[in-house]
Parts: structure tokens; sequence; C-alpha cells
């Protein structure tokens, strides 16, 4: 099917993009292109079930551009905005970011086919997925952009924080998954408002609307494992039971 692997392509470009604009410097355009990736990324997906045009080249291509448009760009960027300035050890930080996405997007791969999943069987991730890591990566950068600081784009802050977010694409917490949130009723009008208002918000001022939507993710990863924890003694109490 042409049309979900065209938009996966066309999020592939998007994050080489980003690279070509680091290069030269122009760090809202890397940071933009970046996430009009992972915009694509969450569309080329449902496209693919909507139009019943799901395939293995499809998920293989998919793979293929998450690694290099939320792993390989994003690494490129923090290191030609910040890390290169760090004392021997500033690849290694750009290449942990790549190399945890790559490995993250790997054990996705050989779990499709599992028969057992308990994250995905009870509704959650396996670790921060790959567009969310690459967004959160940048949080230095969105701090440098709302504030205009320095302080943000020295190498001790970006290093540490770029551990931090790669740690969490590889690590096998469990994580929200947003394609298995169900909403109650009684809340489900003022789920649309608060994302109508960050919608409008991001037009307005993007930069920290994004700090504002990192900082509730950061926040809502400690209550997703305390959720998955219940479900699971849930599960085991069941199981004892029967």
């Amino acid at each position: 099917m042409l049309a979900p692997n065209a938009v996966t392509a066309m999020a592939l470009c998007f994050g080489l993009t980003g690279v070509r604009y680091g290069i030269s410097g122009e760090w809202e355009r890397a940071v933009l292109s970046i996430l009009f990736a992972g915009v694509l990324d969450g569309l080329d997906g449902r496209i693919a079930r909507l139009l019943r045009g799901e395939s293995r080249f499809g998920a293989e291509l998919d793979s293929l551009s998450d690694s290099i448009a939320f792993g390989v760009a994003p690494a490129l960027i923090l290191y030609l905005w910040s890390l290169h300035a760090m004392p021997k050890f500033g690849w290694i930080f750009a290449l942990a970011h790549a190399l945890s996405c790559a490995l993250r997007l790997a054990r996705f791969n050989a779990n499709i086919d599992a028969d057992e999943q308990p994250h995905k069987s009870a509704g959650f991730l396996t670790g921060v997925p790959a567009p969310a890591g690459a967004g959160l990566a940048f949080v230095p950068l969105y701090l440098w952009l709302v504030t205009g600081e320095e302080i943000f784009r020295a190498w001790y802050i970006v290093a540490p924080w770029t551990a931090f977010s790669a740690f969490l694409m590889i690590s096998s917490i469990a994580t929200y998954s947003w394609s298995a949130l169900r909403l109650r009723k009684r809340i489900r009008l003022e789920a649309i408002a608060v994302a109508g208002l960050l919608a409008a918000l991001l037009v307005t001022d993007p930069w920290l609307t994004l700090l504002i939507i990192c900082a509730g993710y950061v926040i809502l990863i400690p209550f997703g494992i305390m959720s998955y924890a219940k479900v699971r003694r849930q599960r085991e109490a069941a199981a004892t039971a029967s």
C-alpha cells in the first residue's frame, strides 16, 4: 500500500532534514523537523490500518525511519548544538541516544509475534517510545529557546539529560500507551478541552508548550509504573484463585 509507506518516507525525510538544519545552526527548524517527523509517525500506522494496508515491508520501513528520525537525527542535532563542547565524551552521549533508540526498536520488533507480552496485553508500552524519547531529549534545547539562557546549552546540563532520556527509551518500565487509553465518559469533554488548549498554545508559544507537555509526560511515568503494578497484582490474584 503506497499511502502509509509514503507517509513513513516523509517522516524519514523530515528527520534527516533536521540534521541539515542542525549543521547550519538553525536550531528551531531542526527541532521542528523532528517534531513533524513525530506527527507523521503517528499517522502512518493509523492510515495503514484504516486502508487495511499493513505489511511486513511497512513495519520494517517504519522501524528504519524511526531509528534515523528519532535516534540518529536528534543525536546529531544535540551533538552539534551542545555535546561537541564536552571534552572527550560528548560524542559518547550522542551515541547513547542513537543506540538506545535502535535497541528499543529492535526489542519491539523482536516481540511483535511473541505470545507473552504482559505490558501490551495490559495496555502499556515497554519503555518510552522513540518519538517521545526524541522529544524528551530536546528539553534543554526547549529551555534555551524559551529563556535565552546559555546555561541550558552547557554540556554538563545536556549530557546527563541525554543519558536520562536514553535510559527511558531502553528501560523495561511500563509506560502509558495512548492508543490503548480509554477515558471515562465524564472526563472526555475535559480531555478534549485540554487537547484544544494545548494545540492553541503550540501555535502561540510552541517551545513553552513543549516543555509543559514533556514535564507532564515525565510526571506520568511513575503513575504508569504504579498502574501496571496494580494490574499485575490483580492478574496474579486471579491466577491464584483459579
